[in-house]
């Protein structure tokens, strides 16, 4: 006869396959754009965490995009060179010598770092910046402090990644940019994969962040706003209640949002699995902003 002694470690296991179903059935061959960054990019776990949901959500016949940061790698290297990172409302000031450290980071070797591992999983992923095929046209960023050569995206021309996506690859996208003079432009991450989520027509947006998501009180985690319209996320701005590179991070929901991608969220990307957990369950672990 056979043995019917099931663990309990197994059922759970079946049972969170079965959750996910409709899901799966939800999201298949859709567009999910996801900001890549904080201690998901540097810790050697996380990283492998992230990737492999990211192999994993192609597999079952999503469609990500990555859009990395690599904020802290900038920052090491320049002060390396002697050169002392500077940030203005959680945006980094930009002068050329600056410039060169960031495309020589993000692009030289953060995304081919990102681009190598995903490949090693089996996931055919290409490396991009906004300069391939004029991916971003950007402009630079106005305001009342002149940040250097931090730019804004003027447009976005998305063809080269649905190409890729419709040929199966995962395309992995470094946010720095030229403007129609030539001139090279630092873009803030989570703005770009908001305005690219939008251009692609994704149906989600998800930014990875050192935080669990928007709070009300940033040291109290029982804050966490669960889910969010645009024009709340809006008042929360104003009214100073979310502050440095929570602003860009919101900013950057509100637009996609306005743009059409249906849902937004802002999870906590330390979190192993943070990826799945929130689109695969219907718990959710973040904050969710949709219209």
């Amino acid at each position: 006869m056979p043995d019917h002694t099931i663990s309990d470690e197994l059922r759970t296991r079946a049972e969170t396959l079965a959750e996910a179903l409709p899901y799966l059935q939800q999201f298949y061959g859709s567009i999910v754009v996801i900001k890549y960054g904080g201690s998901a990019m540097l810790e050697a776990e996380l990283k492998e965490s992230v990737l492999k949901d990211v192999m994993l959500l192609r597999l079952v016949g999503m469609n990500p995009v990555l859009v990395h940061g690599g904020g802290p790698e900038i920052s090491a290297m320049m002060k390396r060179l002697g050169l002392e990172p500077t940030f203005i409302q959680g945006l980094r000031v930009t002068d050329a010598a600056t410039m060169d450290v960031v495309e020589m980071v993000l692009v030289g070797h953060t995304n081919r770092e990102i681009v190598g591992a995903l490949n090693r999983l089996g996931a055919r992923a290409v490396g991009l910046s906004g300069k391939d095929a004029n991916l971003i046209i950007a402009r630079k960023l106005a305001g009342e402090v002149d940040l250097g050569q931090v730019g804004e995206v003027e447009r976005i021309n998305p063809e080269i990644v649905l190409s890729l996506i419709h040929q199966g690859y995962v395309p992995v996208v470094a946010p720095v940019a030229a403007g129609e003079d030539g001139t090279s432009y630092n873009i803030n991450a989570d703005t770009a994969a908001g305005r690219l989520a939008a251009a692609l027509g994704a149906r989600k947006l998800v930014l990875l962040s050192d935080v669990r998501g928007v709070m009300t009180d940033k040291a109290d985690e029982s804050t966490l706003v669960s889910t969010l319209d645009a024009e709340s996320a809006r008042r929360m701005i104003a009214a100073g209640q979310v502050e440095s590179g929570m602003i860009p991070k919101l900013e950057a929901c509100i637009q996609a949002v306005e743009r059409g991608v249906e849902q937004c969220h802002i999870i906590d990307g330390r979190l192993p699995h943070a990826l799945l957990m929130e689109l695969l369950t219907s718990v959710g672990i973040g904050t969710m902003i949709g219209k």
